[in-house]
């Protein structure tokens, strides 16, 4: 198996340039979110975040993933989980408290005293919980094998290091992991966890995204072919309450792309119903004033089908 662990101090953008990494090189990317999902869906509710298990269970899910998959995990402490691997690449992003204070006031729309604080928390936490669950606050620098300054590249550049860097170890030359290693690997963390009392159900995996419309899937492609990192649904917008503050409606876009923090929308759909969606857009843009989102409409994915010789696009609509 190949294996990119990506960390990096608060205020960094960790999480883009791990997303972009993969993008480029064509792994899967674990954010820490994805295994936090994994781990509720393997554990159920007995995951405690800061506890000495919990590199154990993520490193579980982490091993058994990677039978199936080259991957980039962007998760704090992750340069802990495979010692010894002969495809492993540990990278650290750092950048200076300016840089990233600066980053915090854009990234959340925060003045630089509160940008300055958050900081401070978010620094706090990270040291709380490497404590907990390594035994260490702070990493000590021969944990990686590449160190990045971040204060003077954005997230494309550092993932252009780190892809020349998994290029030049030759990661993938290994393969997947085998069973059979995986099996053996699995025992030991096994071992331990009952210990505590606590048996892996075996239910976590990789789930493929399932796209509401093969127009959906067309453009993914082309973000792939492109190498713009992408989400899909990532998130829901309530646009609509009843007097008592419940969501009545909620507008979820097509897509997320997070170095550029635009959400793209898909409209393929008749045009009867097109005005409906229009409305849903219109409220989200009133409501969420800061939400960069765009809207593509048939025609303008037709011209990009033809543009770059794509598939047709289907008749119906999108989502």
């Amino acid at each position: 198996m190949a294996v990119v662990t990506v960390s990096g101090q608060p205020g960094c953008r960790t999480r883009e340039v791990a997303q972009l990494a993969a993008q480029r090189l064509g792994f899967t990317h674990i954010s820490a979110d994805r295994l936090d999902a994994l781990l509720a869906e393997e554990f159920g509710p007995i995951v405690e975040a800061n506890s000495r298990t919990w590199p154990d269970m993520a490193a579980s899910i982490l091993l058994r993933l990677a039978t199936e998959a080259h991957l980039v995990i962007g998760v704090d402490g992750a340069e802990h989980f495979f010692h010894n691997f002969p495809a492993l690449l540990r990278i650290r992003v750092v950048a200076p408290e300016n840089r990233r204070i600066g980053n915090i006031m854009l990234d959340d729309r925060l003045d630089r005293p509160s940008a300055r604080e958050s900081l401070l928390r978010r620094e706090a936490e990270i040291r709380r919980t490497r404590k907990a669950r390594f035994g260490r606050a702070a990493p000590p620098p021969d944990s990686f094998d590449l160190i990045v300054n971040a204060e003077s590249l954005d997230g494309a550049h550092m993932a252009a290091f780190i892809e020349s860097a998994a290029l030049h170890r030759d990661l993938t030359a290994h393969g997947f992991l085998s069973r059979a290693a995986e099996a053996q690997l699995q025992f030991q963390i096994r071992l331990r966890l009952a210990k505590h009392g606590i048996q892996p159900r075996g239910l976590a995996s990789l789930h493929r995204v399932q796209f509401g419309h093969p127009s959906e899937e067309i453009f993914a492609n082309l973000l792939d072919f492109y190498r713009i990192a992408w989400e899909y649904e990532p998130r829901s917008f309530p646009i609509a309450w009843d007097e008592h503050g419940r969501v009545l409606e909620a507008f979820t876009p097509d897509f997320f792309l997070p170095e550029s923090n635009l959400y793209v929308e898909l409209t393929t759909m008749k045009q009867s119903l097109v005005t409906r969606k229009n409305r849903k857009i219109r409220l989200l843009r009133e409501i969420y004033p800061h939400i960069n989102i765009q809207v593509f409409y048939q025609k303008d994915l037709q011209d990009l089908v033809l543009k770059y010789g794509l598939i047709q696009l289907p008749a119906g609509g999108a989502s």
